[in-house]
Parts: C-alpha cells; sequence; structure tokens
C-alpha cells in the first residue's frame, strides 16, 4: 500500500505521519516513538528487506493494515549506514516536546514532531557512518545557461573542508575519480548534457538533481555572502559565475538536509586549473592509488606510505595523493620540511608519540555545530587545543642557527593560535570521565559551578541531609525518638508518638512544626524548611541536568566563536602528522630527496617500486632490484623508451614504479631511489593490465581500446605516460598495427615521456627511424631450458618472450607445454622461409601425439580420424562426400593415428 493515501479516517498520529511523510516523499521517513524510530507503508517494507529485521503492522488505514518496523534509537547509526550505503536518503523526525506537554493540550493530543535532519551520503557527520582516514565530499556541479565552462564545488561537511574550481567538460571523470565524492547535486537541466549524464552515472556516486532554480547565480552569490558575513566574494579568488552557482548550491543544499543546523564550513578554496596533476579514474585502479583493484586498503601506496597517527593526517595523506601539486615551489616547500624532520629524528619521534591519537577535532567541531556532538566532543575539542600549544612550543628551536622551513614555521604559528582561553575553561569545567550523551549528564567537574554542586549534593546526599535535619530537630525538642520519614502520599514529615505530639502542638514549637496528620499511635508534623527541602530534593535531578546541559551549550557557543582558530590548528597538527610519517618512512626505507622543475626530465637512478619493495620485506624474501629511467635527459634524448622481455620478468613493475615515483616526488615525498630528478608532470596516465566491463557491454579489448584512445587524445609534452601491451587483445596483426599506430602518435604527435611495454618486437624497429624512442629489455638467464628472471632493464631489446617457459612454471601439463614448443618451433621455422602462413593442416598433429608418453595420448580423448569417423554418418555420403572422406583420411596420416 502506498503511504500516499488520504487522510481520512486516520488516527492523529497516523494524520501527522502522513503529513510529514508527504513532505519529504523521496526519503524513508524515521518516525520517532519513544526510544524508537519506526518506519510505515511502503517504507516499512524497503527497510525490513534491506536491513533484514522483522515487518510487522499496526493498526489499519484504508481498509488495510499497515506496514511498520523499527530501530531502536540507542543503534540507530548502524542502521542508517546500511539504509545509505544502499542508496537511500533517511529523514529522521524526532520528538520536539515531551508527552507531559502534549497531554497539557488534551488526553488526545499528539506529541509534535519535525525533521530535523536528512541523511544523504554526502552529509554524513557521524563517527559511525565515516571513514576515519578519508573525506566524505559533497560535490555539486553547475553550468550557467549560453556557457560552455562548468563551475565544481566539493565541502566535506563533517570537517568543513570547502573547495571551488572551474572545470572543463573533458577533465570531469579525473576529477570525480580525484575527489571520490559520496554524493553529487547538479541541476536538472543537465539531463540534456548526454556525455555530463554519462560521465555522472559511470562514476557511480550517488546522484541528486536539483531544480535550476537552486543553482541560479545571482542567489548562490547572496547565500555565500550572508554565510561568511562577507561584502564581496573576490576575497576568495576570482571565481566565474558558474563555480558561484555550484559553490552556493552546496550551501543551501547542506541547510536544506541539516534542516538549518549549518556546520561550521570554511570560506571556499579556490583551487585553480592546471595547480594539480590530472589522473584519470583508470590509471588510479591500475596504479592502485588508494585501493588496489580488488577495492582494499591494503596493498595500496597509500596503505604502503601512510605512518600518519591521527584520523586528520590520514585524510590528508589521502587527499595529498589524490591531488599531486604541479607548482615546482609548493613542492619544494614540502621536500624542505620532509628533509627537517629526517634530520632532526629525537624531535621527529616525540611529535610522533604526541600525535598519536590525536583527537578528531575538525569533525567534533563538525557535530558540535549541527547539535549533533556530545561531551566527549567537548573533550576531544580541549585536549586538540592543550596538544596543539604543546607541539607548537616543541616546534621552536632553541638553536638560532637550526630554523626550520617555512612550513615547519607556518604549522607551529597556527598550532599556537591564541583562543581566548578556550582550553583552560573546557579543562577546568569537564570532568576527567565524561558520557557520550549530554543528557545522561555528569560531565562537568565538581567546583566548575557552585549552583550545579548544590543540586548534585541535593540528588545524591538526600539521606545525610535527611539525617542531619532529623538529628537537629530531634536536639532542637529534646524528643530523641524523633524521626523524619517518607511515604508517597505526604512525602516527607517528622514523626514523633502520641506523648510528645503534645509538645510540638503546643508553644514555642507549634509556631514551627505544623500538624500533618495524627495516627493511633503517633502524630506527624512538617515545617517549612522540609517542605521546601523536599520540593528541593525532588527537583534537584531534573535542575541538575538543566545546569549541565546549559553549560553544555555554553561551551558549544564558545567553541563555535572560536572556529576558525580551532580548525586552523586541526589543519597544522593533521600537516605534521603528514610530513612527519612522510619523513619516518624516508628514513626508515632509504627514500631520497628528489629534485624537481619545470625541464622534460624524467631521471631515476635505482629506482624501486615501494608497494612490491614492502611487500617482499615484509615476507623475507629477496631484496628488490632497482632499475635506473632515463627519458628525455641530456645524455639520453630519448623521450619513450619501449621496453620488451618476456611476462614475469618485471617489465609492469617497471612502469608502474616510476608512474609512482613521479607522483609521491609531486606530493611531497622523498622516493624509493638512489637519486631522481622529475621534471613536473601535469598528467599522468597508465594502461596495465587487462578486465573488462561488462556492466557496460565492453570487453577487455574494448576497454583496453578506451583508456588508449583517452591517452592519445589528452597527454601533451608534459605528460607521463605508461602503456603495457596495448593490441594484444585482438588478432596479431590488428593488435600489431594498432600498436605501431599508438608509438607513432605517441612520439610525433602527443610528445610525451611514455614507457611502452610490448610482447610485439616487431616494434623495436620503430626506433631506427623514429627520433626520441629508444628500446630497453628485461634481462633474462637460460639454464638447462629454464629461464631465471633477473628484473633488470638493459639497453636493447628481446627477441623472444619465452611464454612457454612461463607456462611451464605456471603449472601447465608437461605434455601441453611440449605441444606448444614444437608448434612453436614450426611457426618460426615457417616464418624464416619466407613468411609463409602456416595452415592448422600444416602441422604434423599426429607425428607430435606419437612421441608422447601413453599416458599423455590417453588423457588427450579421442583421435583427429576416430573424431572425424564418429561424426560421419555413412549412410547419408553421397559417392563424392565419400571419396572426400577418404582424402581427408589419407591426409590425417591414419597409420600413425
Amino acid at each position: 500500500m502506498s503511504d500516499r493515501g488520504g487522510d481520512e479516517g486516520a488516527t492523529p498520529m497516523m494524520a501527522q505521519y502522513l503529513d510529514i511523510k508527504r513532505a519529504h516523499s523521496g526519503c524513508l521517513l524515521f518516525y520517532r516513538m519513544g526510544d524508537f524510530y519506526e518506519l510505515f507503508f511502503d517504507d516499512a517494507q524497503l527497510a525490513s528487506k534491506t536491513l533484514g529485521i522483522a515487518l510487522t503492522k499496526r493498526g489499519r488505514h484504508l481498509g488495510a493494515d499497515i506496514p511498520m518496523c523499527g530501530v531502536p534509537v540507542h543503534a540507530a547509526g548502524d542502521y542508517l549506514q546500511r539504509l545509505i550505503r544502499a542508496g537511500h536518503r533517511v529523514a529522521v523526525c524526532e520528538q520536539i516536546e515531551a508527552p507531559e506537554e502534549a497531554k497539557k493540550r488534551g488526553s488526545k493530543s499528539v506529541v509534535r514532531r519535525a525533521v530535523t535532519r536528512i541523511v544523504t551520503p554526502g552529509t554524513l557527520t557521524e563517527d559511525s557512518l565515516l571513514d576515519a582516514d578519508r573525506h566524505n565530499y559533497l560535490v555539486a556541479l553547475a553550468r550557467l545557461r549560453g556557457d560552455d565552462s562548468l563551475g565544481l564545488a566539493w565541502v566535506d561537511i563533517s570537517t568543513g573542508d570547502f573547495h571551488v574550481a572551474p572545470l572543463e567538460a573533458g577533465d570531469l571523470a579525473a576529477e570525480l575519480a580525484r575527489l571520490d565524492p559520496g554524493e553529487v547535486i547538479f541541476p536538472d537541466t543537465l539531463d540534456r548534457e548526454a556525455s555530463i549524464i554519462r560521465t555522472l552515472k559511470e562514476y557511480g556516486a550517488a546522484l541528486t538533481p536539483l531544480p535550476a532554480s537552486r543553482f541560479d547565480s545571482g542567489m548562490a552569490e547572496r547565500r555565500l555572502l550572508e554565510h561568511f558575513a562577507v561584502a564581496s566574494l573576490q576575497m576568495f579568488g576570482d571565481m566565474q559565475r558558474a563555480e558561484i552557482a555550484a559553490a552556493g548550491a552546496l550551501i543551501d543544499y547542506v541547510k536544506l538536509t541539516q534542516v538549518g543546523n549549518l556546520p561550521v564550513i570554511r570560506p571556499p578554496h579556490r583551487a585553480a586549473g592546471g595547480t594539480t596533476m590530472l589522473i584519470d579514474a583508470a590509471t588510479r585502479a591500475n596504479l592502485e592509488l588508494l585501493r588496489t583493484t580488488s577495492g582494499e586498503r591494503r596493498g595500496s601506496l597509500l596503505d604502503c606510505i601512510d605512518l600518519s597517527v591521527s584520523g586528520g593526517g590520514g585524510r590528508l595523506l589521502a587527499s595529498w595523493l589524490a591531488s599531486p601539486l604541479t607548482d615546482v615551489k609548493a613542492i619544494e616547500a614540502r621536500h624542505d620540511a620532509v628533509g627537517w624532520l629526517v634530520s632532526h629524528g629525537e624531535l621527529r619521534a616525540s611529535l610522533r608519540r604526541a600525535l598519536k591519537g590525536a583527537p578528531d577535532l575538525d569533525r567534533a567541531l563538525a557535530r558540535l555545530s549541527v547539535g549533533r556532538g556530545g561531551p566527549r566532543d567537548l573533550g576531544a575539542i580541549g585536549r586538540g587545543l592543550e596538544l596543539a600549544c604543546e607541539i607548537a612550543d616543541s616546534l621552536h628551536s632553541s638553536d638560532p642557527l637550526d630554523t626550520p622551513p617555512a612550513i615547519i614555521g607556518d604549522i607551529a604559528r597556527d598550532a599556537a593560535r591564541d583562543d581566548g582561553g578556550l582550553a583552560a575553561r573546557l579543562a577546568a569545567t569537564l570532568d576527567d570521565d565524561v558520557p557520550l550523551n549530554a543528557r545522561d549528564g555528569g560531565f562537568v567537574r565538581t567546583g566548575a559551578n557552585a549552583t550545579l554542586d548544590e543540586q548534585r549534593s541535593l540528588r545524591d546526599q538526600t539521606r545525610s541531609i535527611i539525617a542531619g535535619l532529623q538529628t537537629r530537630y530531634a536536639n532542637d525538642t529534646g524528643i530523641k525518638s524523633l524521626k523524619v520519614r517518607h511515604n508517597n502520599m505526604l512525602g516527607y514529615f517528622i514523626e514523633v508518638t502520641q506523648q510528645y505530639g503534645s509538645i510540638l502542638l503546643a508553644q514555642p514549637f507549634a509556631a514551627t512544626y505544623i500538624h500533618r496528620q495524627t495516627m493511633a499511635n503517633a502524630m506527624r508534623f512538617t515545617t517549612a524548611e522540609l517542605a521546601d527541602l523536599e520540593s528541593r530534593i525532588s527537583l534537584a535531578a531534573t535542575r541538575a541536568l538543566a545546569l549541565e546541559l546549559e553549560v553544555f551549550d555554553a561551551l558549544v557557543a564558545d567553541i563555535t566563536a572560536a572556529a576558525e582558530d580551532i580548525a586552523a590548528r586541526s589543519a597544522a597538527l593533521a600537516q605534521l602528522d603528514v610530513l612527519a610519517g612522510l619523513a619516518e618512512i624516508a628514513e626508515r626505507d632509504g627514500y631520497v630527496r628528489p629534485h624537481v622543475d619545470d625541464s622534460a626530465e624524467f631521471i631515476v637512478e635505482k629506482g624501486r617500486h615501494p608497494v612490491v619493495e614492502a611487500a617482499l620485506a615484509r615476507r623475507g624474501e629477496a631484496a628488490f632490484v632497482p632499475n635506473d629511467c632515463k627519458l628525455a635527459g641530456e645524455e639520453d634524448k630519448a623521450r619513450i623508451w619501449l621496453v620488451t622481455g618476456p611476462n614475469m620478468a618485471g617489465k609492469s613493475t617497471f612502469l608502474r614504479q616510476n608512474a609512482l615515483i613521479a607522483l609521491m616526488t609531486q606530493i611531497g615525498s622523498f622516493v624509493p631511489a638512489a637519486a631522481a630528478r622529475i621534471g613536473i608532470v601535469d598528467r599522468l596516465f597508465s594502461r596495465v593490465g587487462a578486465a573488462d566491463d561488462l556492466a557496460r557491454g565492453r570487453s577487455t579489448f574494448m576497454v583496453e581500446m578506451v583508456e588508449t584512445a583517452t591517452i592519445l587524445n589528452q597527454a601533451g609534452p608534459r605528460s607521463l605516460v605508461i602503456l603495457d601491451e596495448i593490441g594484444r587483445g585482438t588478432a596479431t596483426f590488428d593488435g600489431l598495427s594498432i600498436a605501431w599506430a599508438t608509438v607513432e602518435h605517441l612520439c610525433e604527435v602527443n610528445r610525451c615521456r611514455a614507457l611502452f611495454a610490448t610482447h610485439f618486437h616487431e616494434l623495436t624497429a620503430l626506433t631506427a627511424r623514429l627520433e626520441g624512442m629508444a628500446n630497453v629489455a628485461m634481462k633474462v638467464r637460460e639454464w638447462h631450458g629454464d629461464v631465471i628472471f633477473l628484473h633488470e632493464v638493459i639497453p636493447g631489446s628481446a627477441d623472444r618472450s619465452y611464454g612457454i617457459q612461463v607456462a611451464r612454471l605456471a603449472g601447465l601439463p608437461a605434455a601441453v607445454v611440449e605441444r606448444a614448443g614444437e608448434v612453436l618451433h614450426l611457426l618460426e621455422k615457417s616464418e624464416q622461409g619466407g613468411g609463409r602462413k602456416v595452415l592448422i593442416d600444416d602441422l604434423p598433429l599426429f607425428a607430435a601425439m606419437s612421441s608422447r608418453p601413453a599416458s599423455a595420448c590417453q588423457t588427450a580423448g579421442p583421435s583427429q580420424v576416430e573424431r572425424l569417423i564418429d561424426e560421419t554418418i555413412v549412410d547419408d555420403l553421397s559417392p563424392r562426400e565419400a571419396l572426400e572422406l577418404v582424402y581427408r583420411l589419407k591426409a590425417m596420416r591414419p597409420s600413425e593415428a
């Protein structure tokens, strides 16, 4: 049953539900009922199936049962995570008044409820829904009418990280791969842009089309000016109208999903075009930068070089890897910082100890700013601010001759920012052990608030207070048997025996002790003091919690006011964490500082693959064999190396390691080599490995051609390209022709730096006529019929691929390997004899079979003659067909079959 039916006959509660659901028809509605979020109608059926929870029913609507399921409020995060990952959006509807308040309006009044948040893949803030080491970006894409340019904006509302950039339509796929967003919003008018929509759908992020009016650039500008309280957007850079439209739409969407509770979002940073290395999605996947091809972090480059010890540091390193710099000075500044930390080992070690487990200031700040934080987030802010101050002090060297590099100085300055005494205030106010939720109370330190201490004393020390009062009353009246008691009818009261009751009824005690009740054997009294105490005790717990919540709100307000300084300190700690981690791995694994410039050179001496080297060391295997790579150098002008040699010899590893060295250089890392001189790479392309894309109807060869086309259409003189086995997925001559033409195009048109690995040895002849091309090969050694891979790159070309030897190593049956050798020999002999095309009938199949072991023949199945005879229906043969059969059998040499 649809939940869009009319409200006729619905209960007041169900009428409320339907009204709220209509306003959020595109979302699953989490409808708060006490300690559960309930879902009804279609939402319940969908959630029950997705979450694997029981589907029940609650009452009837329009003559049918109402499907219902629910999740506990305390475990809602886990269920939200599963729903979001399944592609759903969830509107969280909370009770905004207590049931007691509703009853005051009438016994049948429904508790007021309202949607307080819409949870979408790009607007998550809870730690349980996020990866601590990855940003979760919400991306906005805008195109103005009559303008071909695109505007791109992205924000991580869990950290406040906000950026804008201009964008060419052809670079959209690469930017999506770089940002890896959780959600993309765009104007619904882009539905007419088939290529853009296709790119968005192929990427796989959650897509949210919105009315084009939300991307109006004029309205967007007003939103940005209002949100950041500035008079002009010029202070954020020279943003184009499309960029402003995208940025304003992001602010509007965040405000919509957070129902007015905007998190702390930093002013937008404009990334000018060409400031980062462009890496398309296929290259990122081939090089396994952040994840392996199987989707795992383990085994990726990030996993190999990530020695960060904090969540902020982990996110920052992933961002650096996704966006290598192209500005020489900015890269060198990072190299300076890494080098300084390498040379200051003791300081680096103490910094890493201090940073280990540092609180995630950004995400704590974001949760507090949208009303989803708790006392532990307050504590995290306090500890983080204190840690930043301590680290700032340690970075100021006492040696005046040992001046830290500029980046380290900037980090020290930001870490030491004045917080207006906020850190001290938090430390003085918060208890050492605080609860997760503010509503649980108990997070304000004893002594921090005198009124709160009094209420807590009343709440927690009722017995001792009453005992003290009883003792005083007994002493004042001289009635030693006087008791202060309590029951649900009278509350607190004073009880004495009948013989002493008359004393309290007489002066001077009658003015103080008020008669309440006379029993058979006792009389009961009260006092104004006792009545007041009773009132205060009954309200003490409520008042204590209310006071704590007031303290909490005040601290949140202070933190929000200091958001800019907190964000700066958080950024400083994250940057220091990354730089210290890169310095640690540089010293540990023998990485060196690369020289980087604007030349076309790409020279690596004794380069190593960081991931493979680490894996070998982890398994205790032989050391990695280093190799040189010299492209467009002074001594060797070759821009392209044609790499030949057998499989398993290390061609793909050699190609990948040089691409990774270029990338590591430009994120500011030292590199695994003896020396390196890297001319800036503006675009990195990789076509390595084979995979199909059946979901889009693409064969392995089609995928290979699409990726190759991307490279040939986009690579330029400053690009670095690595290509492996182009053309091997089709017929030999087709593949050779494609590979031949590709090499020519790279050399003569793209004029880029490239490593081109191939088994088409015919291509090596191109070096004689193509300027800027050289042959290198993987060195191997043959020993008693086996091949030994030395994993060394040497000048020259290979004349064999050793495929059969590799097949033997892989475990192919001996008979198959032997037969493959015989066929290869015949093919090579035929080619040497003039290139005559070898037909299947030319191969001496049965002669070869007779020389094999009996077991091999037995397992091979019926012979060709036997199969032909079995398949022939003799009675159906014409005389001519029978004669042709005899000739065919004769050609098969049946005497040897």
